[in-house]
C-alpha cells in the first residue's frame, strides 16, 4: 500500500513538470472528467469502507486536481462534440451514483464514466501521441499493481478499480510509444 502511494505521488509530479516544459498537453475535457470520476471513487471506497485501494483513489482525486488546474492554460481541447458527449455520458455516471445508495453500483458507475472521459484523451493520444510522456501513465500502472499486490480479499469490488487503473494507462502507454515501436520494426 506505501509503494502504491508512493508511486502516484510521483506520477503527478513527473506530468506537470512535463506539461510546464510543454512536453504534455493534458486532454481539458477527460481532465475534468478525472477530477470528477476520481473524487466520486474514493467517495465510493470511503463508503465502503476500504482500507486499500481507497488510498490509490484518493491521491489520484488529488493528481486529478493539479492536472486539471494545468490543462486549464496548458492542455488540448474540451469543447469537440465528442468531448461533449464524453462528458454527457460521464455525468450520466455520476447521476447513477448519486441517485442510489448502492456502493458497489456507484464504483461500477464511476469506473464506466471514468472510461467515457478517457476516451477524448484516448482519441487525442493516437493522433498526436507526442503530446503526452508514457512515465507518467507507467508509473500509475505500477501504482495500480502495487495496490493489488497490498489486497487482503479477492473480492470484485476490491480489486476492478485497481485493475481497470491498470488497464487504461497501460493503453496510454501503448499508444504514447507506439510511433517508436512501429519505427524499430522498419
Amino acid at each position: 500500500m506505501i509503494l502504491s502511494s508512493l508511486t502516484a505521488l510521483i506520477s503527478p509530479i513527473v506530468y506537470a513538470r512535463a506539461i510546464l516544459k510543454g512536453e504534455a498537453k493534458p486532454q481539458r475535457t477527460t481532465r475534468l472528467v478525472l477530477l470528477l470520476i476520481t473524487s466520486l471513487t474514493t467517495a465510493s471506497l470511503f463508503a465502503q469502507h476500504d482500507k486499500v485501494a481507497i488510498w490509490l483513489a484518493g491521491i489520484s482525486t488529488l493528481q486529478s486536481i493539479l492536472i486539471f488546474i494545468l490543462s486549464i492554460k496548458y492542455g488540448m481541447g474540451g469543447w469537440a462534440k465528442k468531448d461533449l458527449l464524453c462528458l454527457f455520458i460521464a455525468l450520466c455516471g455520476i447521476l447513477l451514483w448519486k441517485t442510489t445508495s448502492n456502493p458497489t453500483l456507484a464504483l461500477y458507475s464511476a469506473i464506466f464514466a471514468d472510461f467515457a472521459g478517457m476516451i477524448p484523451a484516448l482519441i487525442k493520444t493516437f493522433h498526436y501521441p507526442q503530446t503526452e510522456v508514457w512515465s507518467f501513465y507507467l508509473l500509475d500502472v505500477f501504482a495500480a499493481g502495487f495496490n493489488l499486490l497490498a489486497l487482503r480479499g479477492w473480492t470484485l469490488q476490491e480489486y476492478s478499480y485497481p485493475i481497470y487503473i491498470m488497464l487504461i494507462n497501460l493503453s496510454m502507454v501503448f499508444l504514447i510509444i507506439r510511433p517508436k515501436l512501429a519505427t524499430n520494426k522498419t
